[in-house]
């Protein structure tokens, strides 16, 4: 079994259902115990901004929740391109939440006992 688990979500209120699946992996992951560490890129980008309302899924805890459970126990982390191009800075994240690039992504992922998904 992995160390730790790097999640990437690509998406946002545009795919609700598979940005679900996505936090829902990776909050499930850090709720057990698993060092988890969460991109947000795309539209998901939204996700890591504090006090910016998301979506409702039926059937699914909320996707506010889900980021809450991740930073909680894990890292939540914004890319920096998504950002730049939503106008986000690091001011207007969750308290906990950062930016950064492809570059730290890719180390993460790359790291021994590592298991990445993409959403």
């Amino acid at each position: 079994m992995p160390r730790s688990l790097v999640v990437k979500v690509t998406c946002g209120a545009d795919a609700p259902e598979r940005c679900n699946q996505g936090l829902t992996v990776a909050a499930t992951a850090a709720a057990g115990g698993v060092p988890v560490s969460l991109w947000l890129t795309g539209e998901g980008a939204w996700l890591g901004v504090a006090g910016r309302p998301s979506f409702d899924l039926p059937h699914a805890v909320a996707p506010d929740e889900l980021v809450a459970t991740v930073l909680a126990a894990g890292s939540v982390t914004v890319c920096g391109q998504c950002a730049a191009r939503r106008e986000i800075a690091e001011s207007d994240l969750r308290d906990g939440a950062r930016i950064a690039g492809a570059a730290r992504f890719v180390e993460e992922a790359m790291d021994d006992g590592v298991q990445a998904l993409v959403y």
